[in-house]
């Protein structure tokens, strides 16, 4: 039987779950509130954003970016970003390389951790 990893709120209205890791990438899903945000941050991982549904504004160096369905966005190392979500969402997110905590199941506090 496959295990999932568990859903870890990393802010109000907004989870995530890692599906799927290997030694240099992993890919997670987050499910995200209408009307809830995540501060801006920036992490050492690259990124692709995949919008499997709904409609959020990802910010970008103070720049936003308006994603919808089947929206594709490349975030490159240590960019400043941050979300506000516009409708629930649903996204995909596949990161490079992976973080040292992408099990979830130590991760106690938020995703903004893995600075």
């Amino acid at each position: 039987m496959k295990q999932e990893n568990p859903w870890i709120e990393i802010c109000p209205g907004i989870r995530r779950r890692t599906h799927a890791h290997g030694r240099t990438m992993y890919q997670m899903v987050a499910e995200l509130a209408r009307g809830s945000r995540m501060p801006e941050h920036q992490h050492s991982q690259e990124q692709i954003v995949h919008i499997l549904s709904g409609r959020m504004r990802l910010i970008v160096e103070g720049t936003p970016q308006e994603l919808a369905t089947g929206d594709v966005f490349y975030l490159a190392s240590n960019i400043p970003h941050g979300v506000e979500t516009i409708e629930d969402t649903t996204r995909a997110r596949y990161l490079q390389p992976a973080s040292r905590r992408i099990s979830g199941d130590r991760r106690k506090g938020t995703e903004l951790e893995e600075k």
